[in-house]
């Protein structure tokens, strides 16, 4: 199969847009907290975020197969195809009301991993990758920095602060 990247981007953003007004909506009202494992959360709104993702995914490609972290799988009839959901990646942040956590789509087609769609719906931060293709953070090119040390890129930082 040739992949469309644009096109499995924007039914990512569709899914990850319509979660994340959900996400938004609810992150900081009471929530019903259940537990996979001892220390392992899961709202009703992983699970609705889940829902709304797939089904936005399976609207366009109702063949693909998806794997999705509150125990969603479906095998579609294209095995070669499969998108890897965590609807609300950061659960146990959300639950207590702290605004770090996110949405994560990716799609792999063969086993290797083609694109990825992270999205923060409380900042609005929308950040997407292609493989071979480079990022990008609400539309705006990204890179990593050419510093290796964290120290120094703190530094470099702080001073590009202090001019400002």
């Amino acid at each position: 199969m040739i992949v469309d990247t644009d096109q499995l981007l924007e039914v990512a953003w569709q899914g990850a847009s319509a979660a994340g007004q959900l996400i938004q909506e609810s992150w900081q009202k009471p929530k019903s907290i259940e537990y996979k494992g001892a220390i392992d959360l899961v709202t009703s709104v992983d699970r609705e975020s889940e829902r709304i993702i797939i089904a936005a995914i399976q609207h366009y490609f109702p063949d693909h197969s998806i794997v999705g972290e509150e125990e969603t799988i479906v095998h579609g009839a294209d095995q070669e195809c499969r998108w890897i959901v965590d609807p609300l990646d950061g659960t146990t942040n959300f639950a207590h009301g702290y605004p770090q956590f996110c949405i994560s789509i990716a799609f792999e087609n063969r086993g290797i991993v083609m694109l990825g769609l992270v999205y923060d719906p409380v900042h609005q931060e929308c950040f997407k990758a292609v493989r071979d293709g480079g990022a990008r953070l609400n539309g705006a090119t990204i890179h990593v920095s050419p510093l290796a040390q964290l120290d120094e890129a703190l530094r470099r930082n702080r001073l590009s602060l202090r001019s400002a």
